[in-house]
């Protein structure tokens, strides 16, 4: 059986902090289990902070220092490694999204984060915020068209968008912005750089009723569901769970039209918007 993944410290402060928990809880002849015992987690969760795909509180930071005797160093560099640019319920799903091999996401109202177009962004960023200034919503947009860089490598991670009607048929921005958004969706698609289904409103009721689910996997971690409210969000590992939240994404495919059908109905809708804009 292959060895753990090595990791790059460098990379981030998550990254860093990873490296040398791994280091370190191999230095002690401890195990991800026996390590996570004291701390009431399971070892895959040690697992998931060694690969840097979770974040690691300072709860935690404080208590590894008194067992791997690590003289606080866990603890003083905490602070650097949950700093964020996104918000706090998001931000440890985002850190986690950027080491993904494999993302699958519903989409109930809008479209996803790493398919939004510019104007689609600042027009969802500034409906939300109403009063907030220029200067707030340019910082909001460009962390958001960060995020979509990872889309820019032609091959991973593999993403897969599962996208209600609904996300087609709500106006953000004007006909004009939601046209072109739709357009850059099914570009992509086009280029096989990503799947995408369209769940028509036909279909009826589902098991996803009630919110979006993303589902990511790592190459050396266990995988990881995200579920997302009006300002909260739950990162979920427990095994169990993500299972059944994988059927759930299975039985919202099995339920979409095909990614074929998907994209004509994509373009069929962005030609619609954009013949709305003409004077």
């Amino acid at each position: 059986m292959p060895g753990p993944k090595p990791l790059d410290p460098s990379s981030s402060p998550r990254a860093m902090l990873g490296a040398e928990l791994r280091h370190k809880r191999e230095e002690a002849g401890l195990t991800q289990e026996e390590l996570g015992r004291p701390l009431f987690v399971s070892g895959s969760f040690i697992g998931q902070l060694e690969a840097g795909t979770r974040r690691m509180q300072m709860e935690y930071a404080v208590k590894m220092d008194e067992i791997l005797e690590t003289d606080g160093y866990f603890a003083r560099n905490c602070e650097a490694a949950t700093k964020s640019k996104y918000p706090d319920h998001f931000s440890e799903a985002a850190e986690a999204e950027a080491m993904a091999t494999t993302i699958k996401e519903y989409a109930p109202l809008l479209i996803p984060g790493l398919l939004q177009t510019r104007g689609y962004a600042r027009a969802m960023f500034r409906a939300g915020q109403p009063t907030a200034t220029e200067d707030a919503i340019d910082k909001l947009v460009a962390a958001r068209l960060d995020r979509a860089r990872l889309l820019a490598d032609p091959t991973t991670p593999l993403f897969w968008a599962v996208l209600d009607e609904a996300v087609l048929r709500r106006q953000v921005g004007g006909s004009a912005v939601i046209a072109e958004a739709l357009r850059h969706i099914a570009s992509l698609g086009r280029r096989h750089r990503i799947i995408v289904q369209v769940l028509p409103f036909a279909a009826g009721g589902h098991m996803a009723l009630e919110g979006s689910l993303k589902l990511m996997t790592f190459e050396d971690a266990p995988p990881l569901a995200y579920l997302q409210g009006l300002g909260t969000g739950r990162l979920q590992d427990d095994p169990a769970t993500v299972t059944h939240h994988e059927l759930t994404y299975d039985l919202l495919g099995a339920s979409a039209l095909s990614p074929q059908e998907s994209l004509a109905l994509i373009e069929s809708v962005a030609e619609d918007y954009a013949h709305e804009d003409q004077p």
